[in-house]
């Protein structure tokens, strides 16, 4: 299997380079690191990558929340939500944008990686079935 590409979206430069450290420890290839919503809609677009850990508070125009809907309404590309925020207010706004996870930081990396483990799972698992249903959808 190739090497999973992970995008990280963060704007404080030392937590990104921190979970990007944690992260090839595990074997994932980081290809970039986002600092605003605008960048990780262009970014995806490039990359393509395996996921997304996007961080609800973004500076710029569009915080995480709004380039999390714009990445899957595009690109379909899972997103797990890094936050140091957990309000009923910004969680409501995140489960709008179907996210595969929400890590309330500061977390451990064993629970970052189990996240994102069983969200490639079954990101995989949600493709197979919709790609079933297309083909027997063509064929009936």
């Amino acid at each position: 299997m190739d090497e999973v590409k992970i995008l990280i979206v963060e704007d404080e430069n030392i937590i990104a380079l921190n979970i990007k450290k944690k992260l090839k420890s595990f074997g994932y290839a980081i290809p970039a690191i986002a600092t605003t919503g605008e960048e990780a809609v262009k970014m995806a677009e490039i990359i393509l990558p395996d996921l997304i850990l996007m961080d609800i508070m973004l500076k710029g125009d569009m915080d995480g929340v709004e380039a999390a809907e714009e990445i899957r309404k595009r690109f379909d590309i899972p997103v797990i939500y890094l936050t140091a925020y957990s309000d009923d207010k910004v969680l409501e706004r995140a489960k709008i944008t179907e996210p595969y996870g929400y890590i309330v930081k500061p977390f451990k990396a064993n629970d970052l990686r189990s996240n994102i483990e069983m969200t490639l799972y079954r990101h995989s698992v949600e493709k197979e079935i919709n790609q079933k249903k297309a083909s027997l959808k063509g064929s009936g």
